[in-house]
């Protein structure tokens, strides 16, 4: 699916995603990474839903974000409490959903000039 930008903003923004990658202002990405609004990580350690651990969110947490849109691929996933524990006791919020939607609410909240960050599984 493509998406459409309603204007310039300067900001990472999702411009379209499929079943195997994102496409973040048009260039096209197949690994997993994380987005935010000014700043693109393309070597997140996190490769797949399995391999997940304390430390791939924690290294979220480091970057600070308001709130982070964890992306599980085409299906919906929930990682384990334990795994997402650093990021709730410093008050930032998560939502768990699949890619394809994680990319559709970040550009929304990006859109309001919030600091989130899109955590995405490929």
């Amino acid at each position: 699916m493509k998406l459409h930008l309603s204007g310039p903003t300067g900001h990472n923004l999702f411009t379209g995603y499929g079943t195997d990658h994102v496409m973040i202002n048009h260039v096209r990405y197949d690994h997993s990474l994380i987005v935010l609004p000014d700043r693109l990580i393309e070597e997140w350690e996190a490769k797949t839903f399995e391999e997940l651990n304390t430390e791939h969110f924690q290294f979220i947490l480091s970057l600070q974000p308001e709130m982070v849109l964890f992306g599980t691929g085409a299906t919906l996933r929930f990682p384990h409490p334990q795994l997402t524990r650093s990021l709730i006791e410093s008050g930032i919020g998560i939502e768990v959903m699949d890619t394809a939607a994680a990319c559709r609410t970040y550009n929304i909240l990006s859109a309001e000039e919030r600091r989130v960050a899109a955590a995405l599984l490929i």
